[in-house]
């Protein structure tokens, strides 16, 4: 018989546990430490302090300075990093742990999982840092909160944002306006209500309007929430007769795999479990892996003890990023590893939001049409996990639905079927054009001046404006002195 060669080569992997103890900070760590959530938890990385005291001698100091200016000068989300993500950065699995020193700075640097956890300033481009048109709520879900943390922007579905805080703090994360600390580029938002009074203000809503069905209850990440909390809030949610769809989101299934697989979690996950199979409801939890490295033993395990508690599914949502998951190698041995290992589901993989100073993580339209094209024919059709574009007022749109495109400006524009709170009754609605911008330096030379241009231009009116302000505001003082 032939073989025939192929573009993707398939072949299994063996998921593997990075040993933790090559890292000198780690050395002494136990196994049963190791697996005990409140140690991950204690020892997480929030400063650039603990990661030298982590590493020992194998970063060099460049390295910790370009961290440093990149917390100060770009970094969106601050520092938050569980021992079980970092174990995955330059794991060493497949050949020698690299030499301390330039050696091990350079696989760091190059590392995928590195790359969204842990930015450094040099990873940020120069030229285009932020996209003219990126705003901190790209999507625009506070703009539809119909209650506080409450998000109704779908016709069946709504967004239910419980906490702001996760167990990890990921770059490029798309609700960096709300989701964690303060850092000096951006000062979070903060919610008002006190979390009881918001979650009987959600639940009220959902229980006074049939038409939502499903349910995302997400945050942050309900991993930072008690379980006692949470599942008083479950349980009042499925008392609400038109939710037929509950989805819990957590990267932390990834992030901190110790808190799925602590027995009061699983025990609580299967009597959730139990009342919403009595009811005839979907119960299943998204989790968000963007690298095949993060696809640990543990993280396997805890989804594993989620379908033994009774969830109907464990899917992952990832995000396009360059230099992490930009190729179809990359992403064909991720959904490969969650599917054949880990039980977990390849369900979609978002285009990077156009939040600030994340031009270096986007890809292009065009390029994610080719990754979707790429990743056609090879994993099962349930599991061929579909790219999206989250078009802002629009929702999310698989990549190849967009209605027209420019690709020398890179400007997609894009429709809608249905109306959200915000438009109403606006009949034109369904009929106006949404638009979603490339990176620009990945655009031809033509595109890229023409945005230079209208940089220029914008410049010079918010100067002309700051002018004319200047001027008002000197001509009303000497009126008050006259």
């Amino acid at each position: 018989m032939t073989i025939v060669e192929q573009p993707y080569a398939y072949r299994r992997r063996e998921l593997v546990e990075p040993d933790w103890t090559r890292l000198p900070g780690w050395a002494g760590v136990t196994a049963a430490e190791w697996a005990d959530v409140q140690w991950q938890r204690a020892h997480c990385v929030k400063n650039v302090r603990q990661l030298r005291e982590l590493m020992g001698d194998l970063l060099e100091d460049s390295f910790y300075a370009d961290l440093e200016r990149d917390q100060a000068e770009r970094a969106t989300m601050s520092m938050l990093v569980p021992p079980q993500m970092l174990n995955t950065m330059v794991p060493a699995t497949d050949g020698p742990v690299p030499a301390a020193g330039a050696e091990y700075t350079a696989a760091f640097l190059a590392d995928p999982v590195r790359r969204y956890m842990l930015p450094v300033f040099s990873d940020r481009r120069s030229d285009w840092p932020s996209h003219p048109h990126a705003t901190r709520d790209s999507l625009h879900e506070h703009d539809m909160w119909v209650t506080e943390g409450l998000t109704h922007r779908y016709p069946t579905k709504v967004l239910a944002e419980l906490l702001p805080t996760c167990p990890q703090y990921c770059g490029h994360c798309t609700r960096m306006d709300l989701v964690g600390n303060s850092t000096p580029q951006v000062t979070k938002l903060k919610l008002a209500g006190k979390p009881v009074d918001r979650y009987s203000a959600m639940l009220g809503y959902l229980g006074t309007h049939p038409e939502v069905r499903d349910v995302v209850v997400s945050g942050g990440d309900v991993a930072n929430m008690p379980w006692k909390n949470l599942e008083a809030f479950l349980l009042r949610l499925l008392e609400i007769d038109n939710v037929r769809d509950v989805r819990l989101a957590t990267k932390a299934l990834m992030g901190l795999p110790q808190h799925w697989l602590a027995p009061d979690v699983v025990e609580g996950v299967g009597r959730v479990a139990q009342v919403a199979r009595a009811r005839g409801v979907n119960l299943a939890i998204h989790t968000h892996v963007n690298s095949a490295q993060s696809v640990t033993p543990a993280v396997a395990a805890a989804a594993r003890a989620m379908l033994d508690a009774g969830v109907r599914d464990v899917r992952n949502q990832g995000v396009l990023m360059r230099g992490v998951n930009d190729t179809p190698e990359q992403l064909l041995d991720l959904c490969f590893a969650l599917q054949d290992d880990a039980m977990v589901t390849p369900y979609y993989f978002y285009m990077c939001d156009m939040i600030p100073f994340s031009e270096h993580w986007r890809v292009s339209l065009k390029h994610a049409q080719h990754l979707q094209h790429a990743m056609m024919g090879y994993l099962p059709g349930f599991a061929t996990p579909r790219i999206v574009c989250d078009v802002p007022f629009v929702g999310k749109r698989w990549v190849h639905q967009v209605e027209d495109y420019d690709t020398e400006r890179g400007i997609s524009y894009w429709r809608k079927n249905y109306r959200t709170s915000i438009e109403g009754d606006d009949t034109e609605a369904l009929s106006r054009d949404y638009v979603y911008y490339d990176p620009i330096d990945t655009l031809p030379e033509a595109g890229q001046q023409w945005w230079l241009q209208q940089s220029a231009a914008s410049a010079a009116q918010d100067a002309a404006a700051a002018q004319d302000a200047a001027r008002a505001s000197r001509e009303l003082a000497q009126a008050q002195l006259g």
